[in-house]
């Protein structure tokens, strides 16, 4: 690598000072950069996940252009299914659909175990060329937790209220565990091979478990993510864990052996540490925001900074992915911005 390798990231994910605040945004690779829909004409997701170099390219093309201090590896959380026995498959305007929904706990047992360096070589390829050859920052390699991989694999396919997920939960307990022991198996299988890989920090994305209240979460699923979180601490690289609409499991997330608490933007960052939430914070502006008049986004940016810097180990980021319609320009604009006003802040 030619220049210097810019760690800021990690420091605030171990809660240590920093010079600035770092930032990075979900789905930064991918549907509002140009170059990215020139790819897409001519290749789908699938396609572009199993070519490595093309892989990299997505990935670390959102770090050149915005100046972002950590890249995420640009993958499907499905990525992983096909090789346990999931029939799956990416359908434009969709989403993920699957032909073999789980109805039972027999549809359980025949699910199979993840071999990474043979069932998604390419994943573990595109980490590889990344991290020796190709980032001066951090990548941040991720997984689907089983709560959301469930209920892709109940339902079919999306849902907007994942009924058939939870009305397997409370009528099948027996196989509902029984589908987290194997979920949790091939995520912490799957996690450590990103990690052996190169990937320097993880982001678990449980992005549908807003959907349970606390109650349920701690026993239906708690303990699962206990326990891939336990394995993955051993791998001593930051974990991170995130979900869309759960601020009300900030607290038990805050519980669990991981490092960085995600927020999306319906509990302020301030509200989360008057909660009690000490551990480092990531989020969260409202990715909408993007598309409001610059002053607009400064505003509500900064008034973000403050609360985060308020005490050390906090990254900014969105309270949830970018999407298609924000101008890249908007991106590197507040790149900038964030750096120089929690620098000027922060060195005083």
């Amino acid at each position: 690598m030619t220049n210097s390798f810019n760690d800021t990231f990690l420091k605030a994910a171990r809660g240590e000072q920093t010079d600035y605040v770092p930032v990075w945004y979900m789905r930064q690779a991918g549907r509002s950069q140009p170059e990215y829909r020139a790819i897409k004409e001519k290749y789908s997701l699938f396609e572009i996940t199993h070519q490595p170099e093309l892989c990299a390219y997505v990935t670390r093309l959102p770090v050149e252009q915005y100046n972002n201090d950590a890249a995420i590896l640009y993958k499907d959380i499905m990525s992983p299914l096909p090789a346990i026995g999931v029939d799956v498959e990416i359908k434009s305007g969709i989403g993920p659909v699957i032909s073999n929904p789980i109805r039972s706990i027999a549809d359980v047992e025949k699910l199979g175990e993840i071999n990474p360096e043979e069932d998604v070589p390419y994943v573990l390829e595109t980490i590889k060329l990344l991290t020796q050859e190709q980032l001066t920052v951090p990548l941040i390699g991720f997984a689907g937790a089983p709560f959301t991989l469930a209920s892709y694999m109940i339902e079919g396919g999306p849902s907007k209220n994942y009924n058939k997920t939870k009305a397997f939960m409370y009528a099948e307990p027996k196989a509902w565990f029984a589908l987290m022991d194997k979920l949790g198996e091939m995520t912490i299988t799957y996690v450590k091979s990103q990690v052996k890989a190169g990937a320097k920090a993880i982001q678990i994305f449980d992005s549908w478990v807003g959907a349970l209240n606390v109650e349920d979460y701690r026993y239906f699923i708690k303990p699962v993510m206990n326990r891939i979180f336990s394995a993955l601490k051993e791998e001593n690289v930051p974990l991170i864990m995130f979900g869309v609409g759960a601020s009300h499991l900030a607290l038990e997330w805050h519980d669990l052996p991981l490092d960085v608490v995600g927020l999306d933007w319906r509990l302020p960052i301030q509200e989360a540490r008057a909660k009690g939430i000490t551990k480092t914070v990531q989020g969260n502006l409202d990715p909408a925001i993007l598309l409001a008049p610059w002053e607009v986004i400064e505003e509500k940016a900064k008034a973000i900074l403050d609360q985060g810097m308020a005490q050390p180990g906090y990254i900014f980021n969105l309270g949830h992915g970018v999407f298609p319609e924000v101008n890249p320009d908007t991106l590197k604009k507040l790149t900038a911005f964030i750096h120089e006003y929690s620098a000027s802040k922060l060195n005083k």
